[in-house]
């Protein structure tokens, strides 16, 4: 069964920077849309970051804008979310996500903790 398999998350001071890697073994890897979300308890899950399958587009929440970069390798089966200038709430489980819009199947991740401590 296919899964994605994330890593990175951990405890930071504020501004401090991480990166969560997330990789797919599948191979269909490159005709997935890739994306990052996050979530708090008791909160709905919130959208981060996406990437087209080609990397050529890229979209951001505004909260995260200018601080947070998503790319990712094809030839690795792995997106990747670089977190600069981290704040206390960055605080959350942050979620890899896989969607294949043309058929409508997507995949999540099982979620990293990202603690920022002020």
């Amino acid at each position: 069964q296919e899964q994605l398999d994330e890593s990175g998350g951990g405890l930071v001071q504020a501004g401090d920077s991480l990166r969560l890697s997330c990789n797919d073994p599948g191979r269909a890897f490159s005709n997935y849309i890739m994306g990052w979300f996050r979530q708090a308890p008791g909160k709905e899950r919130e959208f981060v970051a996406s990437i087209t399958r080609d990397s050529v587009r890229t979209y951001y929440a505004d909260s995260v804008k200018g601080r947070f970069t998503i790319s990712r390798d094809n030839a690795k089966n792995t997106v990747y979310l670089q977190m600069n200038s981290l704040k206390p709430e960055d605080t959350d489980i942050y979620y890899c996500h896989a969607w294949q819009p043309a058929c409508g199947w997507d995949l999540w991740g099982q979620g990293t903790q990202v603690t920022v401590s002020s």
